[in-house]
């Protein structure tokens, strides 16, 4: 997919469950390591609290990116699948979509070097919720997924600095507690395996 120099802003939250035991090799390694399991199966929420994508607000909007791999994530050959909001009108719904599907450059479009198929695009309510600690998404019939962060010294939660990933470098070490995904002939279930979440603040100019 091509990219587009549209100015856009994000400032938000994501959190995401993936089907590796605890840590993900991928966090490590640049995506260079096998998963635990050989392959991937990721789930990654986004929410919006501002952002405008050129005169577009996108502002209290959510999406979702639903990604397998079948080896090592650096090496590609990915499915990606992209949820919109549904209370987006037809403007904010092309904004999203442009930027969560890579076309829109920025921390999003790191993604199109690993995805060879992507799925149509799905309009659908996605409710993202979260007290700080625990994270949670449900998008009704496709996807239940809570997330919870692990704690360490004195009870506060692990965070890891410096990590590549495509959305942030500074992430909370987390174990999905539950997580259920079933969509576009994939199905998938990481309850008790890996997750992360984060503070987002992205711009693209």
């Amino acid at each position: 997919m091509s990219s587009t120099t549209t100015q856009w802003h994000i400032e938000g939250r994501f959190f995401e469950s993936c089907n590796c035991e605890i840590l993900c090799p991928c966090m490590l390694s640049a995506g260079q390591a096998l998963p635990t399991e050989i392959h991937c199966d990721v789930i990654m929420a986004i929410e919006i609290k501002a952002g405008s994508y050129g005169k577009v607000d996108i502002s209290g909007l959510n999406a979702v990116q639903a990604l397998v791999t079948p080896g090592a994530m650096a090496k590609g050959n990915g499915t990606m699948a992209v949820y919109v909001d549904k209370r987006a009108n037809p403007e904010q719904h092309s904004a999203l979509e442009a930027i969560f599907t890579g076309q829109a450059g920025g921390p999003p479009s790191l993604m199109n070097g690993i995805i060879a198929t992507w799925l149509p695009t799905v309009t659908t309510g996605i409710d993202f919720s979260s007290d700080g600690k625990v994270w949670k998404l449900s998008i009704p019939g496709i996807s239940e997924v809570t997330v919870e962060g692990i704690t360490g010294a004195d009870g506060k939660v692990v965070w890891l600095e410096n990590v590549v990933h495509p959305f942030t470098s500074y992430l909370a070490a987390g174990r999905g507690v539950s997580s259920h995904y079933s969509d576009h002939s994939l199905v998938f279930e990481n309850s008790g395996r890996n997750g992360h979440y984060a503070p987002i603040n992205w711009t693209v100019s």
